[in-house]
């Protein structure tokens, strides 16, 4: 695990030394291949991981099978914030959408970890409200936006969550985490094309101009991160 001016994980970054020391010294860096499953649904938390590049999807299951996601992280954050609140699992699946690094840590460990080090679980408590804004957010976007703004939403939370402009990812993968059909989604994505916002390619969608991007999600995008950026003192 690298020292704390090399990482980039940004809640650790925020750590004073002390505490990022603790984590340090219990914690494995761990490469994440893209559909890892970190949380099974319904299963026990074994570790929490702390994202460095990789990013990972929370979902839960609708009527017939269909899967939305509820939940986007990367590097502004972890996974396995139920063990925070002292719950042990959740009815969620945490997958990885885009394979990367991360910082793992066994679940016994964590638990200690935060009865010991106060500012360590006060800087992970204010990142778990942010959490909760982002999934209200989404709730709020799913019932009032249209599926275009919803579509420049989550694209720049991903963007937000990667390094470089590209994102990996399909029409089909994007129909799911948004949870409606692929037609929709191609639509959507045919019109931010048009405005300059994004270029769609095989497999990738690469983000061209991220105000114009902005305007596109309608006031969708925002109020989440503007809490991260106040709570934790930096950007997410």
């Amino acid at each position: 695990m690298p020292s704390q001016r090399f990482i980039r994980n940004t809640l650790l970054g925020a750590l004073d030394l002390r505490d990022y020391e603790a984590v340090r010294a219990v914690a494995e860096p761990v490469s994440l291949a893209r559909r890892d499953v970190l949380i099974a649904a319904g299963q026990p938390i074994t570790h929490v991981h702390f994202l460095e590049s990789a990013v990972v999807s929370e979902v839960t299951a609708a009527t017939a099978g269909r899967r939305i996601e509820v939940g986007l992280t990367g590097r502004e954050g972890f996974v396995g914030v139920p063990l925070l609140l002292d719950v042990d699992r959740t009815p969620y699946e945490s997958f990885v959408q885009i394979e990367g690094q991360a910082l793992r840590v066994e679940s016994a460990a964590f638990l200690r970890l935060i009865q010991a080090h106060d500012g360590l679980r006060r800087c992970l408590s204010l990142y778990a409200y942010v959490v909760h804004l982002q999934t209200a957010d989404t709730a709020l976007s799913n019932g009032t936006h249209t599926l275009e703004e919803r579509l420049a939403r989550w694209l720049l939370m991903c963007h937000d969550r990667v390094v470089g402009n590209a994102l990996p990812v399909t029409h089909a993968f994007l129909s799911t985490m948004l949870g409606v059909r692929r037609p929709g989604v191609t639509t959507a994505i045919h019109s931010l094309e048009g405005d300059g916002g994004i270029r769609a390619r095989r497999s990738q969608v690469e983000v061209i101009d991220r105000e114009k991007l902005k305007a596109a999600a309608g006031g969708s995008y925002g109020m989440p991160e503007s809490e991260y950026r106040r709570l934790i003192g930096v950007a997410p």
